[in-house]
């Protein structure tokens, strides 16, 4: 379980990892992410209650807020990971691969390039559709894995928009070969923090779809931003 507390007393960076350390040494804690922008810090833990918090933190300087716990971002039970649990998904992924192939009807000069181009357009623009109908659900489920919206929240609440940007360049094919570049760092760059929660065998909920569906995150989730960076380079060479 990862909860969110107030954190009061932190003035530097010398109390955040303070602050880090105190949550970390506790049996059972298995890591605390502790923002000073926000002054609060994510605990994962298995059965971790307050008053240990407050033991570890001490009666100096830093107290963890007892009133104010903020979101508890794993209410629900994740579903087993089986290809029912995906069905969602795997249905919006076929539907914009099939679309894209249908765009090129009557299909006298089929171009693999040009379909690769429709599907990242599509991909990106529904994706982005399904994160914004609950932008601050979606920012809650991504701050679970992704290294940059776990440091910044920020990241989160801009992410869906910077996926509909992509979406509208590859449709109107507005400069290729630095949209393909920015898709690659972009989702490249998140992938990582899938990849890490799968290595670390989190169990944590998939925000690829926002907070629509409740899918576990898996490998399902590496091959989606891997394919994508995958065509973004095949339609740069």
């Amino acid at each position: 379980m990862i909860k969110e507390y107030k954190i009061d007393g932190m003035t530097c960076m010398g109390c955040v990892a303070h602050v880090k350390e105190a949550l970390e040494s506790i049996d059972g804690v298995k890591s605390a992410d502790v923002s000073l922008e926000e002054n609060s810090a994510k605990v994962e833990s298995e059965n971790i209650n307050l008053n240990q918090l407050k033991q570890a933190l001490g009666d100096g300087k830093y107290a963890i807020n007892a009133s104010e716990p903020v979101d508890h971002l794993e209410e629900t039970p994740l579903p087993e990971k089986t290809l029912t649990t995906y069905k969602p998904l795997i249905l919006i992924v076929s539907f914009i691969a099939g679309v894209s192939v249908l765009a090129q009807y009557p299909f006298g000069d089929f171009s693999g390039g040009l379909w690769m181009r429709h599907f990242m357009a599509g991909f990106f623009i529904v994706f982005a559709f399904f994160k914004l109908l609950n932008l601050e659900g979606f920012a809650n489920s991504y701050i679970m894995y992704d290294l940059l919206a776990a440091k910044w929240k920020g990241w989160g609440y801009i992410y869906p928009f910077v996926e509909l940007l992509l979406g509208a360049l590859y449709l109107i094919n507005f400069e290729p070969f630095y949209t393909n570049i920015a898709t690659i760092i972009i989702l490249g760059f998140s992938s990582l923090g899938v990849i890490k929660s799968n290595l670390d065998k989190r169990q944590i909920k998939c925000a690829c779809l926002g907070d629509v569906f409740n899918l576990p995150m898996s490998t399902v989730t590496i091959v989606e931003d891997l394919g994508m960076v995958g065509m973004a380079m095949i339609m740069i060479l």
